[in-house]
C-alpha cells in the first residue's frame, strides 16, 4: 500500500483521535467521537481525559477488540488490555505495534518517569507514527515512518514551531498536525505548521 492509499483510509475524529481502516480497523486516542464502525485495535497513549476515554472506548469495543496502552490508562478500561511500556513491541493479527517514548522536556505535564506512550504502527506496509503528548524529543530522531501525526497546539504539547523542528528531525513520507481544535490550539496552528514546511516535509491537514 502506499502512503497515499493509507491517508485515504484515515480520518480525523478531532483532537489526538484518529481511526484507520486498513487490514484491521485501528483507533489512536478516541475522545468525544460518534463512531460509525467498531474496533479491532484501540491504542491509547496515556490517561489523561482527552486520551483515555473509557466511555468512548466502549462505544467502539467488540468482543475480540484488543486495547494497548499503558500502566496507568489500562487501571482505567476494560477490556482485552495489552500493557506495553516505551520500548515494547508486539504484533497482533499482522499488526505490528511499537511502544515508543512521548514525554514534556520544558513543562510538566507529562514527565518522562510515567512512561507515556507514542505508537508505530506498522499495517499493510505503512509505518504510522502517532506521537502522543509529546515535545520534540531526541527519540524522534531514530524515527524511520512513513507518515507522522504530531501535535501542535502548545500549551500542553509541541507548539507548531516545534512540531516543524520534529517533522524536520523525524523526515517522514507526510506530516500530520494534531491536537488542536479541541482542547487547545485552533487550525492556524496546523496552518502554521504546514506553511513552514513547505518544501521540506509534505504535510497532508486531515
Amino acid at each position: 500500500m502506499t502512503i497515499q492509499d493509507m491517508l485515504d483510509r484515515m480520518t480525523w475524529l478531532g483532537h489526538d483521535s484518529f481511526r484507520i481502516d486498513g487490514s484491521k480497523t485501528v483507533f489512536f486516542d478516541p475522545y468525544n467521537i460518534q463512531p460509525d464502525n467498531k474496533a479491532d485495535l484501540v491504542l491509547v497513549t496515556h490517561e489523561h481525559f482527552d486520551h483515555c476515554s473509557p466511555e468512548d472506548v466502549e462505544k467502539i469495543l467488540q468482543p475480540d477488540t484488543v486495547i494497548i496502552t499503558e500502566k496507568d490508562s489500562a487501571r482505567k478500561l476494560s477490556g482485552t488490555i495489552k500493557t506495553v511500556k516505551p520500548g515494547d513491541t508486539l504484533t497482533i493479527d499482522g499488526v505490528k505495534i511499537e511502544a515508543v517514548p512521548a514525554y514534556n522536556i520544558d513543562k510538566d505535564f507529562h514527565p518522562k518517569a510515567n512512561g507515556w506512550l507514542g505508537f508505530v504502527l506498522e499495517m499493510e506496509g505503512v509505518r504510522i507514527y502517532h506521537a502522543g503528548d509529546t515535545d520534540c524529543i531526541p527519540e524522534m530522531k531514530n524515527m524511520n515512518v512513513d507518515i507522522a501525526l504530531l501535535p501542535v497546539s502548545g500549551t500542553y504539547v509541541m507548539t507548531a514551531d516545534e512540531a516543524v523542528e520534529a517533522a524536520l528531525a523525524i523526515n517522514p513520507g507526510v506530516a500530520v498536525p494534531m491536537h488542536y481544535g479541541a482542547i487547545v490550539g485552533d487550525s492556524r496552528d496546523a496552518d502554521d505548521f504546514k506553511s513552514k514546511l513547505e518544501g521540506k516535509v509534505a504535510v497532508c491537514i486531515l
